[in-house]
């Protein structure tokens, strides 16, 4: 079986990948701290539609040290005044009106045919309408037709990414930013076998499905790595304490 090694809180250290960070909006998930920390890690910086009003509303006195390298959306919800702003500013503003998919599906398909990065760190994805969080967990499905780049929905607290069958995944848990909980989610169909170790609450060739078994509230086991082995799609995610030390 093919081994993946990846590092789900490797956004937070001090080793610098060619990142691409994406500011959906949803503000009240955003800490502008955070976003900031975000921003000077990363390659490529795209908002997107709405999420380009946060960005520009966070920063204030600041806001020509944070100029974002592409604008994208259907462009309901950006401010005209923000969207003249950027414009002002030079930056590349791309309409994306197909009602079909969401902005973030969107802006994730133009992004990966613009630039290449390693990495794709997503922030403003958990708050608000839980009908839009679902969305854009829909979105990290849609995205392994798009491309082989990790796609990480982040935030001050939390993070999650979507985990691919037929790969034993091993996750290095050993940044320091790691927190007391994390989760095993069959998000879009059933896992019929799902193999862990490194966990408080370990699985052995388990089925999870919603109505059945899932794996909320577990812990990590404290050895700094995970591996999973699944045989559909599985969420992973973690809680992340900022509060810690590498």
């Amino acid at each position: 079986m093919e081994q993946c090694e990846f590092c789900p809180l490797g956004y937070l250290t001090e080793h610098n990948e060619d990142m691409a960070l994406m500011i959906l909006n949803q503000p009240q998930d955003i800490d502008v701290n955070f976003m900031k920390q975000m921003w000077t890690k990363a390659k490529v910086k795209v908002t997107v539609d709405g999420g380009t009003n946060v960005l520009h509303d966070s920063v204030m006195a600041d806001r020509d040290m944070y100029i974002p390298d592409l604008i994208s959306g259907d462009f309901d919800s950006i401010k005209p005044e923000v969207s003249e702003f950027y414009k002002s500013k030079g930056v590349e503003i791309v309409s994306t009106p197909d009602q079909d998919y969401i902005d973030f599906a969107k802006a994730l398909k133009l992004l990966t045919t613009k630039t290449k990065v390693d990495l794709i760190v997503v922030l403003g994805a958990f708050g608000g309408r839980l009908d839009q969080v679902f969305a854009n967990i829909d979105v990290l499905h849609q995205a392994q037709t798009l491309t082989s780049i990790p796609v990480v929905l982040a935030s001050v607290c939390q993070m999650c990414v979507l985990l691919k069958p037929g790969i034993k995944h091993c996750l290095k848990v050993d940044t320091g930013y790691e927190g007391d909980w994390c989760g095993l989610i069959p998000v879009g169909q059933p896992c019929l076998h799902i193999t862990t170790t490194g966990l408080k609450w370990n699985l052995d060739n388990q089925g999870m499905e919603f109505g059945k078994l899932i794996s909320t509230s577990n812990a990590l086991e404290g050895n700094g790595q995970v591996t999973i082995e699944t045989d559909n799609n599985l969420l992973w995610c973690m809680e992340v304490k900022m509060d810690r030390s590498p």
